[in-house]
Parts: C-alpha cells; structure tokens; sequence
C-alpha cells in the first residue's frame, strides 16, 4: 500500500503529523506492506531567500496579532510538538525559501526511497531543532551530508535547478487532489486526510485503505464438488 504525504519543512503542523502517523504506523498490522513517499508542497512560493525579522514578528503581522498573542501561539505550538517528542522552539526558527530543500528530497529519492525519506528527516530536524536556515546552500549541504548523500553531486544540485520539474509536478498534483494545506495525506489513492490527525485516526484510515485495496475473498459454499488435493484428485464412483 501506498501513502503519499504532502508537506512542507518549515511546516511545525508537518512535523507533529509525521510523528502521529509513524506511531500508527507502528502499530499497523501489515507496516511491512506499506511505502511511504514524501511529496513537495511550499506553503510560499513566493518567500524570499531569508526572512528579515523574526517568527513572532512575522506571524503578528499576517495574521493581525500583537507580538504577545504571536508569542503564545509559538509557545502553545512548541508545547504540542513536545507531546510528540519534538524539541521545537519555533520563534528561534530561520524561515525561508524551501524550493531548494524540496528539490533535495527528491534527489534523495533519486538513490533510494531510504534516503529520500532519510532527507526529509534530516531536513525537519535542522530547521525545527536545530534551527538552521535551511535556505541557505551551506545548510542544505551539511543535511544532505549527515544522510550520506555526495557532497559533490549535492553542490552541482544546489548550483542548478535539477528536480526542480518534479517539485513542481508534486505541487500541481497536490492542487489536483485538493490539497490546500498540509500535512495531506493520500492512502493508495482512495483516500485523502488533510491535517496533523491524531495516531488513533490515522491508523484507522490505514485499516480502511488496506481493507479497500485487499479486500476479503467470500467463499461461496454449495453442494459437494469433486476437488484435487495436492497430488491426488477425487474420482467418481
């Protein structure tokens, strides 16, 4: 089975869904059947390079809050995330441009899926507990070095827009899903579930894609047939 998840690296709701669903993962029957693919989703495309000014700041002025009100919902926030184990502290974070960070998830995927995923990890922790500023080309070099990706064809990736078609197919299929925000994530393609959803629901959701996707086979009893049974066959009296 399949699960594909939009989401964002400077996303704090991303991270806490991507906790949520590897416990119900965890506690899936059939974990070892599922693959897990990563998709690229910016929350701003349009964001410059490095944000000037801080987390607080920037979110007082979006959404029409004063900076005690910004402050407390980063705090509330980092409070939900510790739930979950995350060590986040969200009005340290350097938010940026992640076009760069996207197109190098996917040049993980390119290896294999383990280091895609790897990736995209590594990327979630440097920006949210390390918070790095993985914009910056330096950043997203030490990430893709810590999941053992080639410094060199790294460089040469960061230099180009090379992946850069495959975020943006990621981004238009997400818009054709219906995806207006993330996490979002899509079961086999029969479902789809926006949001950080609690362990409880997603694991629900993984049974009902599974059971869709394998469903039970109904064996249909009637009056006695002659069968083979391995190497000997009934015959008729």
């Amino acid at each position: 089975m399949l699960v594909e998840i939009w989401s964002d690296v400077v996303c704090p709701w991303c991270y806490i869904g991507k906790r949520r669903f590897e416990k119900a993962l965890e506690r899936f029957e059939h974990a070892d059947q599922v693959q897990v693919r990563w998709r690229s989703f910016e929350l701003d495309p349009r964001a410059p390079f490095r944000r000037s000014g801080d987390m607080a700041g920037h979110l007082a002025a979006k959404y029409g809050l004063s900076l005690g009100q910004a402050q407390r919902q980063l705090e509330h926030m980092d409070a939900m995330a510790a739930g979950e184990g995350l060590d986040m502290a969200l009005a340290d974070t350097k938010p940026g441009n992640t076009f760069a960070a996207h197109r190098l998830i996917h040049f993980g995927y390119s290896i294999d899926p383990g280091t895609g995923a790897a990736t995209k990890e590594a990327l979630l922790h440097a920006y949210f507990v390390d918070r790095v500023a993985i914009s910056e080309p330096d950043e997203l070099a030490r990430v893709a070095a810590s999941v053992g990706l080639d410094g060199a064809e790294v460089a040469e990736l960061l230099a180009s827009d090379r992946f850069a078609d495959q975020v943006r197919s990621d981004e238009r299929e997400a818009a054709e899903l219906g995806a207006t925000g993330v996490p979002f994530f899509v079961f086999d393609r029969s479902f789809a579930v926006p949001g950080a959803q609690d362990p409880d629901t997603l694991l629900a959701i993984l049974r009902r894609a599974w059971q869709r996707s394998h469903p039970n086979l109904e064996v249909i009893t009637g009056p006695a047939a002659a069968v083979c049974d391995g190497d000997a066959c009934e015959v008729p009296a």
